[in-house]
């Protein structure tokens, strides 16, 4: 069943667009990692998701309802973490934990208590005078304690320090293996995309770029390194398996979406010359290829 689906979705603000056909679904138990640039559109994805966002073209709907027109519906069985989500400041963390208790049917008051424990959070301190981590530990446990069939998170741990983040995102995995909860998140540490993610969407320029199971992606992309004064950028990305050259010194950096055993062979037929040397693409250094090209 697809929980999510958009459906050749454009949005913009102020005549430039931001997002632009974006279509793709996400189907129950997946665990999707959004990734892009610093203002590629992933938080204005997840916010039309929310319904917080209506599109300009297109169609969003989550458990086959439109967010905008039934938000309470949608949002009742949705939990969502965001980077710059802000509790409010002059409650305790008790009442932060009893609204939400009234606001979601579902709550479940035994995960809540061990979460609480877990973190060993101050049930008596004001948000406001929390600290980051602990904030973030509060949102989470928010989130997740009404047992919802789609947890988004935006960002949830950044800035936090490693063993804090690594903490936050085992809980969440911990939720989905306990409840086949659906989670669509985005994160610019790829090791935390490599740690949660089933499946991977990139969006670049508007558009959606890449969207693979993380399997498919070790195995099927690989680096290229051709010579630059035998080849051409041009010549490269008129190669149906060529998503994007970069010139690095005396070579172009090309990334194929070629396993890296057939790249060489590959390029080499098609290129009608040798020289050409590939290699495997760790998921860091793919990003870093295809978002950073300047060729």
């Amino acid at each position: 069943m697809n929980l999510l689906e958009f459906r050749n979705v454009g949005r913009g603000f102020g005549g430039t667009a931001v997002l632009a056909d974006i279509a793709f679904a996400v189907t129950t138990g997946e665990v999707v990692g959004l990734l892009g640039r610093n203002g590629a559109g992933k938080t204005t994805l997840i916010n039309l998701v929310m319904g917080m966002l209506a599109p300009d073209s297109g169609s969003v709907r989550v458990f086959g309802q439109d967010p905008r027109v039934e938000p309470v519906a949608v949002r009742r069985r949705i939990g969502y973490v965001a980077e710059d989500q802000e509790l409010p400041p002059f409650l305790k963390v008790g009442e932060v934990l009893a609204l939400h208790r009234r606001l979601f049917p579902g709550w479940d008051e035994a995960a809540a208590d061990e979460l609480c424990g877990r973190f060993a959070l101050p049930l008596g301190r004001r948000v406001s005078d929390l600290s980051r981590g602990q904030a973030r530990q509060v949102a989470l446990l928010c989130a997740v304690s009404h047992r919802p069939e789609l947890l988004i998170l935006d960002e949830p741990a950044g800035g936090l320090d490693p063993a804090a983040r690594r903490e936050f995102l085992e809980t969440s995995i911990r939720l989905l293996n306990e409840t086949g909860s659906t989670i669509l998140f985005s994160s610019h540490h790829m090791g935390d995309v490599e740690r949660m993610a089933s499946r991977l969407i990139m969006i670049h320029e508007t558009k959606k770029w890449i969207d693979s199971a993380l399997d498919e992606i070790r195995d099927g992309y690989c680096l290229a390194l051709v010579p630059a004064d035998s080849t051409t950028p041009e010549e490269l990305l008129a190669l149906d398996a060529c998503l994007c050259v970069r010139r690095r010194g005396q070579a172009l950096h090309a990334v194929f979406a070629v396993a890296p055993a057939a790249c060489q062979t590959t390029v080499e037929r098609a290129l009608g010359r040798g020289g050409v040397r590939c290699r495997p693409l760790p998921l860091e250094d793919m990003f870093i290829e295809l978002v950073g090209r300047d060729a």
